[in-house]
């Protein structure tokens, strides 16, 4: 694909360059202390710290796996691990417990270098799951990258290499769901919660939610949501493990259909996305 070609092109070129600036580091410029500390939001956003840093760095999850971001609270264990940190990588584009916490996060280790997955990444809408694109997902590897390189420039090579070869899987993800979905004409599925705008987008579908603004669907909504799923002749509700699941059982009942489980904030990524992909293709035609 002439996009992921260009990319793979690019590569070589950026790493090359990074060679060059961190030769050009002084002593006092590099990291001998040990594990670089990174606190980060999501598990999605962790598993790509992870991936990019691999035992140079020590992750905090803010987060935890099954919680939401809508309403978590840090715990005060938690707030030890920030203010021992060297790193906050946040996703960027509005994630609700990062427009509540982050400044106080900030203030309580003022000297925490911020990295903002979101640069370069145009946010739509109200929607901040960005990660749920693996078009997207590569940027905010790339951001994690030059973040973490700034931060740790002894180490900088190591993180270039790491991100180069998770990029790689990211690249296989991309081209593999768009495969999957190839040749479909009817492109429509219903989620509960629209977690997944960004993801439709990329592959040319169309996302019905079930859920506005966060709040839950008041009688005349499920209703649309029931009419929407008639038309278009839906077979499954699409649902996270972090909301309830009535009202979207209600909407699947209705249609004679199926609930579904989708995770936008699974601990492996790339997983939980060719899972979801292929959960998704069930739906198109």
């Amino acid at each position: 694909m002439k996009k992921h070609a260009i990319l793979r092109l690019t590569l070589a070129a950026m790493a090359t360059a990074l060679l060059v600036a961190v030769a050009g580091c002084t002593p006092e410029e590099t990291k001998d202390d040990g594990a670089l500390g990174v606190v980060t939001t999501i598990p999605p956003l962790a598993d790509f710290v992870r991936n990019v840093g691999g035992e140079m760095v020590e992750v905090t999850l803010m987060v935890p796996a099954g919680a939401s971001p809508h309403t978590y609270e840090p715990t005060p264990g938690q707030m030890v691990d920030v203010s021992n940190a060297d790193v906050y990588v946040k996703v960027g584009s509005g994630v609700e417990f990062e427009l509540v916490w982050l400044d106080k996060l900030l203030e309580q280790n003022p000297d925490m270098e911020l990295v903002d997955c979101s640069r370069g990444i145009a946010v739509t809408g109200s929607d901040p799951h960005i990660w749920n694109s693996p078009a997207l997902a590569i940027q905010m590897v790339e951001n994690i990258v030059d973040g973490l390189s700034l931060a740790d420039p002894s180490n900088a090579e190591a993180y270039e290499e790491n991100g180069s070869a998770y990029i790689a899987q990211l690249i296989d993800l991309d081209e593999g769901v768009e495969r999957l979905f190839e040749g479909a004409t009817t492109r429509v599925f219903m989620i509960y919660h629209p977690s997944f705008s960004y993801f439709a987008a990329e592959y040319g579908l169309t996302q019905l939610p079930i859920e506005h603004e966060g709040k839950p669907p008041t009688p005349q909504l499920l209703q649309k949501a029931i009419d929407e799923a008639a038309a278009h002749n839906l077979q499954y509700v699409f649902v996270a493990p972090q909301f309830g699941t009535d009202n979207a059982a209600s909407v699947a009942e209705a249609i004679e259909g199926e609930l579904v489980s989708v995770n936008p904030l699974a601990e492996d990524y790339i997983i939980e996305i060719r899972d979801a992909a292929g959960a998704i293709a069930l739906e198109l035609e």
